[in-house]
């Protein structure tokens, strides 16, 4: 008698060979075509977490997986050891359309973030000025970039930091949207950089004042210290720009790229500056055998190329519009449920009122899984809504529908 391969039989492999991870919901993915994911008994979902902004052209964009299926039946590796024909080639075109010098390729995103910490040190060191291992790195509370030991110990959250001391010396960490707290902290000398997320993530969807980046890098400026945006969740379209940053015309002197740098396909991250930072790495001081590999390089340019021709950012702007608009709708009318409704082009949140602890978040997420929308609670209360960048107004509408479904049934 053949064995069923539903999706318990699936669930019930992660959790018997497994490590601990994320807390996922239960539902077994299977396929996934533009704004969709089906499950393995082929139920069809709107996916609104886009896999935490990494498939912001949909679901196996046709183009892209044309660029991997090619790609990878001529070269996929060589390492770094010798040049590839497609690094270059990546390289020019990404400075170019981002007005930058150079790119330093790496393969996940806190990998990225990683290495513009080291650049910046080394900056530090070499160009400012700053005595050996005396260079510090400020850092926004309620941060989140991976879960490296570098990572976290730039962390405020105790999920992330509990039971894997000891942290790297030298991080420093002042509140987020605090100018007065940063212009402090710049007072020292020893600081070379400051990394912060343009509209923080995890810590669910939390945006800064208006205006704060831009004082963010005029103050960095004004103190010899770097700034470095982390846009590897905001970046790529996903807030309605190209960048987050441009909503201030903030170029940081460091930005740190992933996720949807390939629209899903691959691991592919990286880090972009000018000249005078970049150089001061010399060859053999950092590295990667998959950064800058033939495959993720064709993949990456034509994911970035797809997401500039397709218009993606624009349509990311006008879709948040209709989002925000109905979700505050929902909001007037569950003012003792609902605290706030937040985010940028479809980078979005739904925050819940907590009573006795408590608050409707996770039921809400449960009974979209039951109506076919998948969607995902940070730190308990709140909702992150981000769905890839190709959605229209039919199905955006449709999908908010869903949504007020959801929380109808929760709250009344």
């Amino acid at each position: 008698m053949s064995l069923v391969k539903d999706s318990s039989y699936y669930i019930r492999l992660e959790n018997n060979f497994g490590a601990a991870n994320y807390e996922p919901l239960p539902v077994v993915l299977d396929r996934g075509e533009r704004i969709y994911l089906y499950d393995v008994e082929g139920k069809r979902y709107f996916d609104f977490l886009s896999a935490y902004s990494a498939v912001n052209q949909g679901h196996c964009h046709p183009e892209i997986v044309r660029t991997l299926i090619e790609q990878s039946q001529k070269l996929t590796l060589t390492s770094r050891a010798f040049y590839n024909s497609k690094l270059g080639e990546y390289e020019e075109y990404l400075t170019n359309l981002l007005g930058y010098q150079r790119l330093l390729p790496m393969n996940t995103g806190v990998e990225a973030a990683e290495t513009s910490v080291k650049l910046c040190r080394k900056w530090g060191y070499k160009v400012k000025g700053i005595p050996e291992n005396k260079a510090k790195i400020l850092f926004a509370s309620g941060n989140f970039w991976g879960r490296s030991i570098g990572a976290i110990s730039a962390s405020t959250d105790p999920l992330s930091t509990t039971g894997f001391g000891p942290f790297v010396p030298g991080f420093e960490i002042i509140p987020f949207n605090d100018l007065n707290a940063l212009k402090l902290a710049l007072q020292d000398k020893n600081v070379a950089g400051f990394m912060v997320e343009p509209i923080q993530g995890e810590a669910g969807i939390i945006v800064p004042n208006e205006g704060y980046l831009a004082e963010c890098k005029r103050l960095c400026n004004e103190a010899g210290a770097l700034l470095i945006l982390d846009e590897v969740q905001t970046g790529l379209g996903r807030t309605g720009k190209l960048l987050a940053g441009d909503y201030e015309n903030v170029k940081p002197d460091i930005l740190v790229l992933g996720k949807a740098l390939s629209g899903g396909i691959l691991p592919v991250s990286g880090i972009l500056s000018r000249d005078e930072v970049m150089l001061t790495i010399r060859p053999g001081e950092h590295g990667s055998t998959y950064g800058g590999n033939p495959l993720a390089c064709a993949v990456a340019k034509r994911a970035v190329q797809v997401l500039i021709e397709e218009k993606m950012p624009e349509n990311s702007f006008q879709m948040g519009e209709v989002f925000r608009k109905r979700m505050n709708l929902l909001k007037s009318k569950y003012e003792d449920a609902i605290e706030a409704v937040r985010g940028k082009g479809l980078l979005n949140a739904i925050q819940f009122k907590e009573k006795n602890g408590k608050s409707a978040a996770k039921e809400v997420c449960n009974q979209l899984l039951k109506l076919g929308l998948l969607a995902k609670t940070t730190h308990d209360h709140t909702i992150r809504f981000a769905p890839p960048l190709v959605i229209q107004s039919d199905e955006m509408n449709f999908a908010c529908d869903i949504i007020d479904e959801a929380v109808r049934f929760c709250l009344d």
